[in-house]
């Protein structure tokens, strides 16, 4: 079983065009878990006719964004001419790659009559080899993502990314991820298999969960060490929902720069050129 290197208490920021989120990484303590770069909760709030705010169109280059909406509805198009939305349960995997400009807001019904919105957006790395590919979209329904059940049902587990529970995801990484959302009751216990090459981490949304004698509650990560194949956790009376998240690591070195991350500063340099001159497109 794997050992809990540190918990860490979410830092609350302001993003987009005035929401806030609670942010465990990156932070003064905590910089990035290769190769994940960014794990962001959108407060969840019941707002009123016209205070819903969103992120509108800003760039990137080099990574992906992971959106998970648990309440509400948002509304993305960029300046490839791709449109979507993602409601409660679904999933946008987006591989900005070599670039481009996009917006996510909330829906329009939710704009002006107001609603509830609730969701994570998580930024994985890319390798070397593919920052400069082609921007592609998986937007996944919810009722695509397999749901797995342990024996006696203590236990259910939502697999966006690699398996668990005999379920396997749909949705396809560019490189090995494990992406779970994990709701227990109270008084259980959940193993997974982690390969020991693997950073792995999870972010409690509420209750609280232990593993090996520590504790995280709502809005805390915990963050464990490489010493196993294995993660194991546990409720007491409250139960917990959270999500489990680890991947293989890149090990290359990162340059990042807002909403630009490359391998070198003058792959940076070059990013922020070209979106000056107009070459990501306008929407």
């Amino acid at each position: 079983m794997r050992t809990v290197a540190s918990v860490i208490t979410a830092s609350r920021v302001k993003e987009g065009a005035g929401f806030y989120v609670r942010r465990p990484f990156p932070t003064r303590e905590l910089d990035r878990i290769d190769p994940f770069l960014l794990l962001d909760h959108m407060e969840p709030n019941d707002l009123g006719p016209g205070e819903a705010e969103g992120a509108p169109d800003h760039p990137h280059r080099g990574f992906e964004t992971v959106t998970y909406m648990l309440e509400g509805t948002m509304v993305h198009k960029d300046s490839a001419g791709n449109k979507g939305r993602i409601s409660s349960g679904d999933v946008q995997w987006m591989t900005a790659g070599s670039g481009v400009i996009h917006s996510e807001m909330p829906s329009e019904e939710i704009q002006r009559k107001g609603g509830r919105l609730n969701g994570l957006q998580l930024w994985v790395n890319l390798p070397q080899r593919d920052k400069m590919m082609a921007p592609r979209y998986q937007d996944t329904l919810a009722e695509s993502i397999p749901v797995a059940d342990s024996p006696d049902k203590s236990v259910k587990v939502k697999v966006i990314a690699g398996e668990s529970l005999g379920q396997s995801a749909v949705i396809q990484t560019r490189t090995p991820i494990i992406y779970l959302h994990v709701k227990m009751m109270a008084d259980a216990a959940f193993e997974q298999p982690i390969p020991a090459s693997f950073n792995a981490f999870i972010f409690v949304l509420s209750g609280q969960v232990t593993s090996g004698g520590q504790t995280a509650s709502s809005d805390q990560l915990m963050l464990f060490n490489q010493d196993g194949d294995k993660v194991s956790v546990s409720t007491a009376s409250t139960g917990a929902d959270f999500l489990l998240v680890a991947g293989e690591p890149l090990n290359e070195p990162v340059s990042r720069y807002g909403p630009f991350v490359m391998n070198t500063k003058s792959e940076i340099m070059q990013a922020i050129d070209d979106f000056n001159e107009g070459k990501f497109g306008q929407i």
